[in-house]
């Protein structure tokens, strides 16, 4: 084929390769503007219109919140809370807070919050029943023991293995002590965090397992006398997400602000002033 007839048979097919390309590119910024238009204030299906209802426990603790005021946007969730509802258009004091229980957040049913923040690790067995954001914080596990423990210098988790250990039902904490620990006891099961504390306080065990943030805020503020004898990562890693009703249409609005909170360093900036610390810890394998 002479060269001109190929450059003429050429051209119409960069034509429609170019016109294809940039026709591609249209229903794509079109899907970003529909997103970005259904997450806007005016579009979202609240529990309370024109307020966004948040969800944690009672007794609150630091770091996540301080002085059990999680109204007051001091700690890591708190502050966490009311960057993702500055980033959805809700002022501070369109923000209401609710009191829901750590263990019934994640149970079937109708809800009273529109999200719910307390060191809520995903996991598949609770996304059948809720559904959760992206993670907020991936955070391992730590065993907490008197200072005068042999235990205090343990150089590995077998050093664990006969010891009696305390931890909260339905817990990450629970299935790592389980499976990763695997204690020839079976630890002791207690219905809240209050109930672990009390209960090492007394001696009626030798350890207990929480999550790594809370053991530094157990070990310097609640519990004398005791230390972190080590972390450990929890089963498929522990993060921590925003939990909302199965199914709820605020869930990609909130992945966006998240997204949003990652990308100009708000969340590593929330991350550092909370949660961050200068103990060294060893982690025990």
């Amino acid at each position: 084929m002479p060269k001109k007839f190929m450059l003429a048979a050429v051209a119409p097919a960069l034509i429609a390769i170019a016109v294809a390309g940039g026709n591609s590119s249209i229903p794509a910024a079109q899907a970003a503007q529909a997103a970005a238009a259904s997450c806007a204030k005016s579009k979202l299906s609240l529990h309370t219109p024109g307020v966004l209802t948040v969800a944690t426990d009672s007794p609150a603790y630091p770091p996540y919140f301080e002085d059990n005021k999680p109204a007051n946007g001091k700690g890591f969730e708190s502050a966490v809370a009311y960057a993702v509802a500055k980033q959805l258009g809700f002022g501070t004091g369109q923000v209401k807070w609710v009191v829901e229980p750590f263990d019934s957040s994640y149970a079937p049913g109708p809800k009273s919050f529109d999200f719910d923040i307390n060191e809520i690790s995903i996991t598949p067995a609770r996304a059948k029943e809720v559904s959760f954001s992206t993670p907020y914080y991936t955070n391992p596990q730590a065993i907490i023991v008197s200072k005068s423990s042999s235990l205090a210098h343990a150089k590995s988790l077998a050093a664990f293995r006969n010891a009696s250990i305390g931890v909260q039902i339905g817990t990450t904490s629970l299935s790592a002590t389980e499976q990763v620990i695997k204690p020839s006891k079976t630890p002791q099961i207690f219905d809240t965090s209050n109930d672990v504390i009390q209960a090492f306080k007394i001696h009626r065990v030798d350890a207990i397992v929480v999550d790594y943030a809370t053991a530094l805020y157990l070990t310097s503020a609640e519990l004398s006398k005791t230390t972190i004898a080590g972390q450990f990562k929890a089963p498929g890693g522990d993060n921590w997400g925003l939990l909302l009703k199965k199914g709820s249409t605020l869930t990609p609005c909130v992945n966006r602000a998240l997204a949003k909170l990652k990308s100009n360093g708000t969340l590593a900036n929330l991350t550092k002033r909370w949660m961050s610390s200068k103990v060294s810890v060893p982690v025990l394998r």
